[in-house]
């Protein structure tokens, strides 16, 4: 799973059947310092996730899972809202 902040959303009125009914946000990865990392992805909302809101996302096969649509061609799906992040700092090795 991955850290990332919803900056907006995709509507695409023509778009793969298996897609219908799903809302498509972009996010942006983040780093454990909230910074951006790489380009943004579009990324399927399984949890009601809304602009601006730090989010979990996950790829590839769990992605699909999570959004309960295995013959998807999905990469990406929101897993969950974050609330808090709390970081030991001292624990990371450099």
């Amino acid at each position: 799973m991955h850290i990332g902040r919803v900056i907006g959303t995709i509507v695409a009125t023509r778009k793969d059947e298996r897609l219908v009914g799903s809302k498509l946000m972009l996010t942006q990865p983040l780093n454990i310092d909230e910074v951006p990392v790489g380009d943004p992805l579009i990324a399927v909302d399984t949890v009601g996730a809304g602009i601006g809101e730090l989010v979990i996302y996950a790829k590839g096969t769990a992605a699909r899972h999570a959004a309960e649509k295995l013959q998807s061609p999905i990469d990406a799906a929101i897993v969950g809202i974050i609330d808090n992040i709390d970081v030991y700092r001292d624990l990371i090795k450099k």
